[in-house]
């Protein structure tokens, strides 16, 4: 079966154009519990009233789960500040905003980010000792049921052609917890993507904007470093791991 356009590849999925929509196809391995669980945390996200593009269907498509979602023309707030890098402050604006709303809304049948979190410290390499530093820490932070990207960066933002309307795309990690969480994720990401200005810049206008302690979201990266090192290659591992450190923080870093 052919489709019109490949719009990303990953390790377990591909995501096509299809006419006016989304397909976006796991492999043959993917669990069912899982792509069945997307959809549905999708779903709840839909209810919220956020603009993200609506899950249509989940169907079979020779013996691989996928999952129908509408098509939004428009560019990646990424792609905008490819082009104009002159307004890279300007997109950065948009894009604590549109967190700032996300972080608004409420969802009380998402999963718990903190369980996720605990999921996935006992899932990565570090030593006994780390790990137990690591659910110790996590337990201390309180408990929020803010609704979680889990995946927010300008990649996942489409401004669309039609009306200029934001759309928040990837709602595959999407929990309720703890906004900083949230927060300490993107921040991470902007490093992954070498962009450490716009890392400092983009957590610089977080907490003005939303009157949250720098220091506060600082004690979630150790957190979140060590839960985003279980799906990273060994490269990304060993940056992150260099996050890992419960005892002493490095605040030249931040």
């Amino acid at each position: 079966m052919s489709y019109d356009i490949t719009l990303a590849k990953r390790p377990n999925k591909v995501v096509y154009k299809d006419g006016d929509t989304v397909l976006k196809i796991f492999n043959e391995d993917f669990s069912k519990s899982d792509v069945l669980n997307e959809a549905l945390n999708q779903s709840r996200v839909e209810e919220t009233g956020l603009y993200i593009p609506k899950v249509l269907e989940v169907m079979k498509i020779d013996g691989k789960w996928a999952i129908r979602t509408e098509y939004v023309p428009g560019k990646t707030l990424q792609q905008l500040i490819d082009e104009n890098p002159d307004k890279k402050d300007e997109y950065l604006e948009t894009l604590v905003d549109l967190q700032m709303l996300v972080h608004s809304k409420r969802s009380p049948l998402l999963n718990k980010l903190k369980d996720k979190m605990n999921r996935k410290i006992d899932q990565t390499k570090l030593d006994a000792t780390t790990r137990y530093e690591l659910h110790t820490l996590l337990e201390s932070m309180p408990k929020h049921s803010k609704v979680c990207h889990g995946d927010f960066n300008p990649s996942n933002i489409i401004i669309a052609d039609e009306d200029g309307t934001p759309y928040i795309l990837d709602w595959s990690h999407v929990t309720q917890g703890n906004a900083s969480a949230d927060v300490a994720r993107t921040y991470l990401l902007f490093w992954l993507n070498g962009d450490i200005e716009g890392a400092k810049k983009y957590l610089e206008l977080f907490c003005r904007k939303s009157n949250t302690a720098r220091q506060y979201v600082q004690k979630w990266m150790p957190i979140v470093a060590a839960s985003q090192s279980v799906k990273g290659n060994e490269k990304e591992r060993e940056f992150l791991h260099g996050w890992v450190n419960v005892v002493t923080t490095n605040k030249e870093k931040y």
